[in-house]
């Protein structure tokens, strides 16, 4: 459910994604999906830069920008296929 809520751009869906990926809770754990769907709740809500500052240290500077590059192409789908 927080997927479908997630893609269709519901901040509160996407950070609870997030910290499902970013702890392995009924996913395997995957700090580049946790910082991808962080960043974009933290783009429409800025409550939420924390989350994504506590997640991002715990990144290497090759998934940061993967993150990064992820959250973009999320975006210009629409969220779609994420």
């Amino acid at each position: 459910w927080y997927r479908r809520a997630a893609e269709q751009g519901v901040a509160d869906a996407q950070t609870n994604l997030a910290l499902m990926y970013g702890k392995g809770k009924g996913v395997p754990q995957d700090y580049v999906l946790a910082y991808m769907w962080i960043n974009l709740a933290a783009a429409q809500n800025s409550t939420f830069e924390e989350i994504r500052n506590i997640i991002e240290k715990e990144m290497t500077p090759s998934q940061l920008e993967k993150g990064q590059r992820l959250s973009r192409e999320c975006l210009r789908k629409n969220y779609k296929g994420c």
